[in-house]
């Protein structure tokens, strides 16, 4: 079976374990400042506050924004439940915008006519490692007097016009094990904003600026150097980790452009896609539907994903909540039937590849 993902770590980051054993300091501590240190500067921006997981780095980003009960925040209804579940445990209201076929993500269109006087933030949703169109979001936050918050948790290193996911306003990553950057669980929130790191930095140690100095009500969502001590490492190859998976997906787009009812993904112009799933689209005109698609894969040794089998809201705890305003999203309710990630990750051969391109073939062809 060719998985879906494969998770390695190498020397580097076994040695900078047992020095972290070693050492007895386990929890917050010099890794973890380290490991925040280089991710700013990868992202390009001031501040990089680490915490516990890539939900908390949603949590708490909301929270650093002090919404209060009845404010809106528009996101889009084709992502994982964290966006949503972060959204919720603010205090405000979620809405949705429609996204793109081409992109998967919300567009500034889709936005502009989701937001109402009530509307706080904006939290585009950076999906499968390529970067929605913030210049064009950014462009209507600053006009309408809106915050923005990235949900760049697939999408570490993505760009566009040369600037990075999370540097257009409250950037949330994730580091969970099949990220293309993992410690396992961990999260990081980006910020060019002064006041509002130092709020982050307080509020993830118990609202303590120093040892039992407490500012405000605050939470345990402390990364451990543990943790940073994985990830570390992994900034230093990480170029080459992008370039291996975006040299897989050009395959497998070369493989498959042929094939009908199978629609690859496209890299649009002026961004970096790093390719943390490849995702088509299983289209009426493959002449199967999607799931009976994945099922012949699996008979066939590949692994597949579906990232996400149904809307955000469209699970029964979200469906009649009055903070949950649910309206029709063609685009996504359409793509949503359709998606199908398949094998990307660094670690493929090129004869993996190659029945990748053939299994997907021969499902459509009837072979």
């Amino acid at each position: 079976m060719i998985p879906i993902t494969v998770v390695e770590f190498g020397e580097d980051a076994e040695r900078l374990v047992l020095e972290v054993l070693r050492s007895g300091n386990i929890a917050q501590g010099p890794l973890v400042r380290q490991f925040e240190e280089r991710f700013a500067a990868m992202v390009g921006v001031k501040h990089a506050i680490a915490v516990n997981n890539g939900t908390t780095s949603l949590v708490a980003s909301l929270a650093a924004l002090d919404l209060q009960p009845g404010d809106e925040v528009v996101t889009s209804p084709f992502t994982f439940v964290a966006t949503l579940n972060a959204i919720l445990e603010s205090g405000a209201t979620a809405r949705f915008a429609d996204i793109s076929e081409v992109d998967f993500n919300v567009t500034a269109s889709s936005l502009s006519s989701a937001i109402s006087p009530n509307t706080k933030v904006l939290m585009p949703v950076h999906l499968y490692g390529q970067i929605a169109d913030m210049s064009e979001i950014s462009a209507l936050a600053a006009g309408r007097g809106l915050a923005i918050v990235e949900d760049s948790a697939q999408s570490h290193g993505s760009t566009i016009g040369g600037r990075h996911a999370g540097s257009f306003g409250l950037g949330s990553f994730s580091f969970y094990a099949t990220k293309n950057i993992t410690t396992g669980e961990g999260g990081m929130i980006t910020t060019d904003d002064d006041v509002l790191a130092d709020r982050l930095r307080v509020l993830r140690n118990q609202g303590m600026r120093a040892r039992y100095q407490y500012e405000l009500p605050g939470h345990n969502w402390r990364l451990t150097d543990l943790q940073a001590a994985v990830g570390l490492p992994q900034l230093d190859g990480y170029d080459a980790v992008v370039e291996a998976r975006q040299r897989n997906a050009t395959y497998l787009s070369d493989g498959l452009a042929e094939v009908n009812g199978i629609v690859v993904p496209t890299q649009l112009d002026g961004r970096r896609h790093v390719w943390h799933q490849y995702t088509v689209r299983v289209t009426p005109e493959a002449g199967i539907a999607r799931d009976e698609f994945v099922a012949k894969l699996v008979e066939r040794g590949v692994s597949a994903g579906v990232y996400y089998p149904k809307l955000v809201f469209d699970y029964e705890p979200y469906r009649s909540r009055p903070d949950v305003i649910i309206e029709r999203y063609p685009v996504a309710e359409r793509v949503v039937r359709e998606v199908v990630s398949l094998p990307v990750h660094p670690h493929l051969r090129r004869e993996d590849l190659d029945r990748i391109i053939d299994a997907v073939a021969s499902i459509v062809s009837g072979r």
